[in-house]
């Protein structure tokens, strides 16, 4: 269409309100997201508008009179053709005048300092890196791995010469000894020489190295997410604690959701706003803010208006929980033409992505936001592969001393004209009762010499 912006196209009047960051004046001038919004949709539909700010200030609610005030009063009694301006989509509005589908979507959230909510360390916040199941895991591959290594020791003919005369450095104490100083990165005594003893040691350093390498990581970022640690994630964490009142704006649409809420957390939460309700309620959305700003207090309330608030001031954040999902739409007469034309461009303008950058640019902050989810601890399913190695080396090592004992008993056994598995029986029960047989030993030479 060559037309120019106004020349020959319907004109629609449009009634707004003066709200942060919707419709602001700047210059003698409307700006906002719905200035921005309305710009786009002009273009889309082929329309020219008007826009006038709504005479009473108000949104639209039934007065003692029986009529509607507000925006949704100047649609029915058609002194403009379509709001555009952040309007709830209510069961009761939507009775006397036609939204459109929702271009913002909103709901009902908690406004917390950050410094009110952060988590306090505990005494053993050092173990905080990992789960208890995955400190039970490495204390179950400590026990087992120094096991290992002293059964192998014992097993491997490498590891001593005459195993009736001599004492294996590899005794169970001197192998966890061994297995702690390779968990701290310290070398200790004694030094494996047998190959099979060298296959465990090595791949406990591997799974130490790892280890250590995965604590140190996530301590690093348990201690500078510290700040960002929310405690109240939800309704329920906020109804638990006492270190936080909480309220919202008296006689508000959030205030009655509560009241109205079969949910027994609701329900608390109502019954403690309304017990208190001249300590708690404040009057004014700014009010609200500064309260939050200035002492241990949480405001509930609209979760949009709240990310505007986190994204001007840095000290405040809104919890993850939104709860009473809701829409602002733009209301149009109930005979209107236009509902449907405009509810597929704020479809396309969805769909394409407009209406998340105008989002992005009216809520835009100058804070330095850290792009990490919630800190939780290491749990043992992220160091399965590492438990794994483990097990493969632990079962490798423990192979090859069999395999170097079976050898030398077949060598053994040629010398001493006997089978090789009565020798390498006989090589086992040796090793593995070397204390008993030289104490048998040692009693028989002192019978002698008596």
């Amino acid at each position: 269409d060559s037309r120019g912006p106004g020349e020959g196209l319907p004109t629609l009047t449009v009634t707004t309100i003066l709200e942060d960051p919707y419709v602001m004046v700047r210059s003698a001038e409307l700006e906002g997201y719905c200035i921005d919004l309305l710009k786009a949709l002009a273009a889309m539909l082929h329309f020219s508008y008007k826009v006038k700010v709504v005479g009473d200030g108000q949104y639209g609610a039934v007065s003692s009179t029986g009529n509607w005030t507000g925006m949704i009063g100047e649609i029915l009694r058609q002194e403009a053709d379509i709001a555009v301006a952040p309007l709830t989509v209510t069961s009761a509005r939507e009775e006397v005048v036609s939204f459109t589908t929702p271009f913002l979507q909103t709901g009902i959230g908690i406004l917390l300092r950050k410094d009110t909510v952060s988590q306090e360390m505990s005494f053993f916040h050092f173990l905080a890196p990992f789960s208890k199941e995955t400190w039970t895991g490495l204390l179950f591959a400590y026990v087992l791995t120094c096991f290992c290594l002293f059964l192998v020791a014992r097993l491997s003919p490498c590891e001593w010469n005459e195993p009736k005369n001599e004492e294996n450095h590899f005794t169970f104490l001197n192998s966890l000894w061994f297995g702690a100083g390779a968990l701290a990165l310290q070398g200790v005594t004694p030094r494996p020489k047998a190959l099979s003893v060298r296959v465990i040691a090595a791949v406990w350093w591997l799974f130490t190295i790892a280890l250590l390498a995965a604590y140190i990581a996530n301590f690093t970022a348990l201690l500078s997410s510290g700040s960002e640690q929310l405690p109240i994630q939800t309704f329920e964490d906020l109804v638990k604690q006492r270190k936080l009142e909480f309220g919202t704006l008296a006689g508000s649409s959030t205030f009655y959701y509560f009241k109205n809420s079969k949910n027994p957390i609701h329900q608390m939460i109502y019954e403690y706003m309304d017990k208190r309700r001249d300590h708690v309620l404040v009057k004014t959305y700014q009010e609200a803010v500064q309260r939050v700003l200035e002492s241990n207090y949480a405001f509930i309330g609209e979760s949009i208006s709240q990310d505007l608030a986190a994204a001007r001031h840095c000290d405040l954040i809104r919890a993850p929980e939104v709860i009473g999902a809701r829409g602002f739409g733009i209301a149009t007469t109930q005979a209107s033409l236009w509902t449907k034309k405009l509810s597929v461009a704020v479809l396309k303008l969805r769909e394409s992505g407009d209406l998340d950058y105008l989002r992005n640019k009216w809520w835009e902050t100058s804070c330095l936001h850290k792009s990490r989810e919630r800190w939780s601890p290491l749990q043992p399913q992220a160091l399965g592969g590492l438990f794994l190695t483990l097990a493969i080396g632990l079962a490798l090592g423990v192979i090859a001393a069999v395999v170097e004992l079976s050898n030398k008993s077949r060598h053994a056994a040629g010398h001493v004209k006997k089978s090789c598995c009565s020798v390498f029986t006989e090589e086992m029960c040796t090793r593995l009762r070397i204390k008993e047989n030289t104490r048998q030993s040692q009693e028989t030479s002192g019978r002698a010499n008596a």
